[in-house]
Order: structure tokens, then C-alpha cells, then sequence
């Protein structure tokens, strides 16, 4: 895109930004009596359709009002993919699974992905990897491989998710576009971190660790799977010695706590975007504030389905954009 049509679009954008969630209206949800006058909230300031549907509808309504809104300001969507690869390697994931089970499972493909869920199915169920695109083929063809053979479930998830990550952090350095760039970053360190989390509280050794974490520039892999196999408190103390240091009380906390961070240290990097007019990063910025408005929203309602206190909710609820 040129500067005057990123100037246009960023315009745009500039004005849907206005009706991005504050956090005095998350007070406001969090102080609602029960689901339905959350959703009614919801329905009063423009989200979902007709203010019949379910809190998933809603929410799924919200996300592809965000893609329609780039689609018609960006003349190339290619640039957002590294926001989609997730739900690709997900429906690899699904589709690794039923072909070697055997099984249909419906509802178990996500959509909004770049290549679609049918194709990734055709390809592992004929195993025809060529039917993918390059980053996917190699994973696919493994994890296939090693499913059917070992039939370890966990040894497949880590192969594709680790897969994914990789392929989130080459698109962000190949973009030339710092905030997708610091994108790749952020997503492939924080899951790494909880991947050795996880790891450690399950006792897989290094073997396990070195094969599930992804490499990035701001963790050496090697030193974090080498603590993951020491103990929780090695993690920590590893973690002291680089930038996600501040990571470390919330771990000491809990998973939620931690999960929290690693969102909110995200919606903290994109944030200078507010103030930039002509790049793509105010566009990339806008798509990750609302799927983090939507995956907030997704918390309050899910909390006051489950009956528990507005505390508790709130403890689980991430910053906003703006």
C-alpha cells in the first residue's frame, strides 16, 4: 500500500478505535448482576446482530466484523496471515488426529484460517502434503507419521505447535514491519515459557523440552529446557536474567496469572501504534486489540455463567488497548 492509501485506512481506523472496549466499561460488565445483562451491555453499545444470539455468536460476529473492516482497507491481506497461522496448525492438529483414528469429529476445525480447513483435511486424510503450503508440509507429513506409529497423542501436538510457532516467527521477521515482527517475538517467547512451565509440573525430561521449544531472540532455548529439567524455581531463576523477568511473580501466582501477563505485555508493545499514521502497524495493532476485547469479553461472560465473584473475574481480565 502506498502513504496516502495507509493514511486513509489509518484514518479509518482512527475512528473504529473510538469504539474499542475501555476499561471503565469493563467495570461496568464486571458489575453487571448476571450473563444476560452483560450481554445486554453488549447488545447497547453495537456488539452482536440482532441481541438474540449466543455470547459464541456474538463474539464470533465480532471477529468477522474485524476481518471485513481490514479486507476493505488493506489491498493485501497476506501481510495479517501471521495473526491466522494459529488456526491452520489447530485444524492440522484436528486433521492429523481423525485420519489416523478414524473417527469424524464434528465442529473440530476452526475457521479464519489461510489455507482452508477442507484442504488441510484432503491432504492428511490422502496424505498429498503438497495439497499445503511449504511451512505446513514437512510438520504434517511427521506428525502423521508419528501418530500413526506411536500412536502419542501429546508427541503429535508438540510437533505442529512447535511447527506453528516457527512459522509465526518467520513471518514476523520477513514482514519488515516492526510491530509484526515484535508479534513473532512475543507470541513464540511467552509460549515457550509456558510450554517449560508445563513441562516441568509434568516431568517430561530434556529430550521432551528441546524437541517442543520454539527458538526466538529473546530466550535461548537451550538454557530455558535445561531449567524446565531443574525445577520451577530454575525456571524463575532463568527467567530473572532476561527482559520477561516480570513474568516471574505471576508465575509464582498461578497459570492464570501468568496467562494474563503474557496478553497484557502484548496490548503494552502494540500500543505506540496509537500515535503512528503511516505503516500497517496501526492495522495490525487494531486486529490484536480486538481479538484481545474479545478473548476479555469471552472471560467476564464465561465467569458470570459460572456464577463466581466479580473478583475473580476481574483477576482474569486483561488490559485494553486503549
Amino acid at each position: 500500500m502506498s502513504e496516502k492509501q495507509y493514511t486513509y485506512a489509518v484514518a479509518r481506523i482512527r475512528s473504529k478505535e473510538l469504539t474499542l472496549l475501555t476499561a471503565s466499561f469493563l467495570d461496568q460488565l464486571l458489575a453487571a448482576k448476571d450473563y444476560e445483562e452483560c450481554m445486554q451491555l453488549l447488545s447497547d453499545r453495537g456488539w452482536g446482530s440482532d441481541g438474540k444470539e449466543t455470547s459464541e455468536a456474538m463474539l464470533a460476529g465480532e471477529r468477522e466484523k474485524t476481518w471485513n473492516l481490514i479486507g476493505e482497507l488493506a489491498d493485501d491481506m497476506s501481510v495479517f496471515d501471521v495473526f491466522l497461522y494459529a488456526n491452520d496448525y489447530h485444524n492440522l492438529k484436528a486433521a492429523v488426529k481423525e485420519a489416523c483414528t478414524g473417527t469424524d469429529t464434528p465442529n473440530i476445525y476452526l475457521g479464519q484460517g489461510t489455507v482452508a480447513a477442507e484442504v488441510i483435511a484432503k491432504a492428511v486424510k490422502e496424505q498429498n502434503f503438497s495439497l499445503l503450503p511449504d511451512r505446513m508440509q514437512e510438520p504434517a507429513r511427521e506428525a502423521f507419521q508419528a501418530l500413526l506409529h506411536t500412536r502419542d497423542g501429546q508427541l503429535c501436538d508438540i510437533m505442529i505447535d512447535k511447527a506453528a510457532l516457527d512459522a509465526i516467527y518467520a513471518a514476523g521477521k520477513a514482514s519488515g514491519n516492526k510491530l509484526l515482527e515484535l508479534y513473532g517475538e512475543v507470541t513464540v517467547a511467552t509460549a515457550d515459557i509456558k510450554t517449560a512451565v508445563r513441562a516441568q509440573k509434568t516431568g517430561k525430561d530434556l529430550t521432551f523440552l528441546k524437541r517442543a521449544l520454539a527458538e526466538c531472540g529473546t530466550l535461548n532455548c537451550t538454557r530455558l529446557a535445561q531449567a524446565a529439567a531443574a525445577g520451577f524455581d530454575e525456571i524463575c531463576s532463568y527467567l530473572e536474567t532476561t527482559e520477561y523477568r516480570d513474568a516471574v511473580a505471576e508465575l509464582r501466582t498461578s497459570a492464570s496469572a501468568f496467562e494474563r501477563w503474557c496478553d497484557d505485555l502484548l496490548i503494552r508493545s502494540i500500543k505506540p501504534q496509537l500515535y503512528n499514521a503511516f505503516t500497517v502497524g496501526p492495522l495490525a495493532a487494531y486486529i490484536l486489540a480486538r481479538e484481545n476485547e474479545i478473548k476479555t469479553v469471552r472471560i467476564i461472560l464465561s465467569g458470570k455463567l459460572n456464577h463466581l465473584s466479580e473478583e475473580s473475574i476481574r483477576e482474569r481480565v486483561r488490559e485494553m488497548y486503549v
